[in-house]
């Protein structure tokens, strides 16, 4: 049985389902992290499922620890060309993690163009940059499908990092969420407790860590919600 299914109010002015794909084929950006921890936040405002469809089964093995705690639903090893079915439950947002590597690039590309929208975590570093723009170009641009780039793993004691990623990020014309997220350690023992960043023990580094995954899913809800006031004006 659905742990949430049903029991929250979707978003207001955002159609009843969203599929959500966390994608980059470089490894170690914090694909799974972002998946996890951002899902963890949307579930408090509707009704969210993950769904894990990276061979390395890394979200598997992070809800498997968590066991029923988890405040959103998660299914593993869902067929990525089955993810549109995925549209017929009750859920308000579907995120996916998706395969990290350039040889999962045809399972890569089913998983984008079955979604809604791409959320591209990459690490504050030019030589993360490169693999970056050939997912984009390859699998993510030939789909049609929106995206946005997000910073991860900055460093909060670096001032410089963001500014300078994201002025690199822009000279490539790239769309980037204006928010960031920030490197702590509790962000890197969550899969070892099995919790997400919602769970938390009371800090101020947890408030910060907590502050900036609402503040993706409060930017990504509005893109979402202007998309659709754009299509309703057309």
């Amino acid at each position: 049985m659905p742990v949430n299914a049903g029991a929250q109010e979707g978003w207001k002015g955002v159609p009843a389902m969203r599929i959500l794909a966390v994608a980059n084929q470089k490894g170690g950006v914090g694909k799974t992290t972002t998946t996890m921890h951002l899902a963890a936040v949307l579930s408090e405002v509707g009704r969210t499922l993950v769904v894990d469809n990276d061979p390395q089964g890394s979200t598997t093995w992070w809800a498997e620890r968590a066991g029923e705690s988890l405040p959103f639903d998660f299914a593993p090893g869902t067929d990525p060309g089955e993810l549109s079915r995925l549209r017929e439950l009750p859920y308000d947002v579907v995120v996916v993690d998706t395969p990290g590597s350039l040889e999962a690039g045809d399972v890569l590309g089913t998983i984008v163009r079955q979604s809604d929208f791409v959320l591209m975590p990459t690490e504050p570093d030019a030589l993360s940059f490169t693999p970056l723009m050939r997912t984009i170009r390859d699998l993510v641009e030939p789909a049609g499908v929106p995206f946005r780039v997000l910073l991860n793993k900055v460093d909060p004691r670096n001032q410089g990092e963001e500014e300078d990623a994201k002025a690199l990020l822009k000279q490539a014309n790239l769309p980037i969420f204006e928010a960031v997220v920030r490197k702590y350690k509790r962000h890197k023992d969550a899969p070892i407790h099995g919790d997400v960043v919602t769970q938390y023990r009371a800090s101020a580094d947890t408030y910060k860590a907590i502050d900036d995954y609402r503040r993706v899913a409060l930017e990504l809800n509005a893109i979402w919600a202007n998309g659709l006031a754009k299509a309703g004006a057309n």
